[in-house]
């Protein structure tokens, strides 16, 4: 990366669940992201690293912005005008499925407040879109504002137009150095990671009001002795006792099944076998707490 001309970092924005980590993982070719079909599941900016011939990217996943209804809410909306204001180019997200609604106007003409990042349009899920639709949702996105610096349709699943996203986002990052070392695709800790892959299992298939509810603390990771096992202990925190029975399940067993997805993905992070441990703790009304936030990450 000695010859790198351009580096900077980028950002994706949009309503919650409209692609932008897994388009995030597509571009740094590497999950880093957990991805769900429940909204707001991203919590923390996670950095991905990009780098190309002609220079490195660092791809800055958020949370969706939305209207908040708890403290937790307001935390994750305060990070993304944080990173927003910090980052050199910000893509705006819209699926090429659905029309131009209020939230993504509000959203587009928010972006006055970053003067000097330059923005792009990009209509994501082409691949379950027919030509039709594309063509109405950049006609629709196009209007948004003026100052597009691009417009591109793509898909994140097909890798359909991802090197033109690329190339576009590189030309337009300032002149200077590789901000990261070469063969590093993300900053996020290990620990991190883990209890994000632990809250991805743990969401699938869980009812509409319960993914607010669900942290993931990891108390422990550990090699164990004589053996080529890893132990990891984690807690799921969650807000009520009738949560706490429908992550457990049926005599533990949505329990044991989250536990056995989220191990797939953890023993390839660490390259061992893992014995994973889970417990399910209650902390009432985490989301509205300062000082139950503070101890959970947020």
């Amino acid at each position: 990366m000695t010859d790198t001309t351009r580096s900077g970092f980028a950002t994706f924005v949009g309503r919650p669940n409209v692609g932008k980590s897994t388009l995030t993982n597509a571009l740094v070719g590497e999950k880093i992201a957990i991805t769900s079909e429940k909204p707001q599941t991203t919590r923390r900016a996670i950095r991905g690293i990009l780098n190309r011939p002609a220079g490195q990217l660092v791809i800055v996943d958020t949370p969706g912005i939305h209207k908040p209804r708890t403290l937790l809410g307001e935390r994750l909306n305060d990070l993304v005008e944080q990173v927003l204001g910090d980052v050199d180019v910000i893509g705006f997200c819209v699926p090429a499925t659905e029309k131009v609604g209020p939230g993504d106007r509000r959203i587009a003409a928010s972006l006055d407040g970053y003067a000097r990042a330059k923005k792009v349009a990009i209509v994501t899920k082409t691949d379950i879109a027919d030509r039709d639709q594309i063509t109405e949702r950049l006609i629709e996105v196009d209007a948004l504002r003026e100052d597009w610096a691009a417009v591109i349709p793509l898909s994140a699943l097909t890798r359909e137009q991802l090197d033109v996203l690329t190339d576009e986002m590189l030309a337009m990052m300032p002149e200077g150095p590789a901000l990261y070392p070469e063969g590093i695709t993300t900053d996020e800790s290990q620990e991190d990671r883990i209890a994000e892959m632990i809250r991805e299992a743990a969401l699938e298939g869980v009812r509409d009001e319960l993914p607010h509810s669900i942290a993931v603390v990891i108390d422990d990771i550990a090699p164990r002795e004589n053996s080529d096992l890893t132990d990891v202990h984690a807690q799921i925190v969650v807000e009520r006792d009738s949560q706490k029975a429908i992550i457990i399940g049926h005599k533990g067993k949505r329990l044991a099944d989250v536990g056995k997805r989220a191990r797939v993905g953890i023993e390839e992070l660490l390259g061992t076998r893992v014995f994973l441990g889970l417990h399910v703790k209650v902390a009432k009304e985490w989301q509205r707490d300062p000082k139950q936030l503070g101890r959970l990450g947020f």
